[in-house]
């Protein structure tokens, strides 16, 4: 999903401009933002949960130079899907899988 997504689905949906639904989407993003730093985690109902985790401090290896390095501890954003949105997933996967198949046989 891209800021450009969410502008085409709101200028669609909506009566207003290109450049107004691009602000309104940049609008949700920011707020998005704004409460995942605030309370570190975004709830979106049938949809999924953002939440921060802490990452620990740990040594890790340079693919390239095959040398070990020490990787600082930090932060990171996961996503976990709600079980609507993981089940509208699978039948999708699924439709998919039967469309190939039909082509396939077809």
């Amino acid at each position: 999903m891209s800021k450009k997504f969410l502008t085409d689905v709101i200028q669609k949906s909506t009566e207003m401009t290109g450049v107004a639904s691009g602000q309104l989407a940049a609008n949700l993003i920011a707020a998005i933002k704004e409460e995942i730093v605030e309370n570190g985690r975004f709830s979106l109902p049938d949809f999924g949960t953002f939440t921060v985790r802490e990452t620990a401090k740990r040594s890790a290896l340079n693919p390239r130079t095959g040398e070990k390095i020490q990787v600082k501890a930090g932060a990171t954003v996961r996503f976990k899907a709600s079980p609507a949105l993981k089940g509208a997933a699978f039948a999708g996967a699924k439709k998919a899988k039967r469309k190939a198949a039909k082509s396939k046989a077809g």
